[in-house]
């Protein structure tokens, strides 16, 4: 998810001609490593994000005409290396409800290891202000692995979108208790995504 970028704080030289996407990506893996801090985009500021990288405020308004431009950019990137984690989680799998575990599970615990992407992703104020077509394809990814599920049989029939709806609400919910009261004795995400499964998709899960 993080592009590979020099010291925090660290000087940093002009990039070879031609390689402006390089100093692009290594701008966006430095937001979303403030965000994953911040827990708020409100908090961050363009040139605490050029501190990060090493280089000039003025570098990263060539490639962001604004905060919320960033934010938005380093969001769709976020998106898309997790779709593309989920997707391997998922073909390592066998089944199809083997492969909906996978997908659902690795949503969960993503969120957990950070907390302060999950945090700006869901609740900061851009989420209201700004249109994010791009998180519509990890729904609909969860959407049609339920209904492989229910094609082969593998859990009642019923609306996959609402199933999906359901399954990513609740990982949702015990991940933001989670976070947001650590110390209480949590079973284990796990097991709780397993519960989820089984009651909300109606799906048989293999043993062991």
């Amino acid at each position: 998810m993080e592009a590979t970028s020099p010291a925090r704080g660290g000087a940093r030289g002009r990039n070879p001609r031609g390689q402006g996407e390089r100093l692009r990506d290594e701008i966006l893996g430095a937001t979303l490593r403030l965000l994953d801090e911040l827990a708020d985009d409100q908090a961050l500021s363009m040139r605490a994000v050029a501190r990060e990288v090493g280089i000039a405020a003025t570098s990263v308004y060539i490639h962001f005409a604004d905060r919320d431009a960033l934010v938005l950019a380093a969001l769709e990137r976020c998106h898309r290396d997790l779709r593309a984690a989920i997707d391997r989680a998922e073909a390592a799998e066998e089944g199809p409800v083997g492969k909906l575990r996978a997908r659902v599970l690795l949503s969960g615990t993503w969120a957990h290891a950070h907390p302060g992407l999950y945090k700006v992703m869901h609740e900061s104020t851009l989420n209201r202000r700004a249109s994010m077509p791009f998180k519509r394809e990890l729904a609909d990814r969860t959407t049609r692995a339920v209904r492989r599920c229910m094609d082969a049989g593998l859990a009642p029939p019923d609306d996959p979108a609402a199933i999906s709806f359901d399954l990513r609400a609740a990982v949702h919910g015990a991940v933001s208790m989670r976070l947001n009261l650590p110390d209480q004795p949590w079973p284990p995400l796990e097991q709780q995504v397993d519960r989820f499964l089984v009651k909300l998709a109606g799906v048989r899960l293999p043993a062991g």
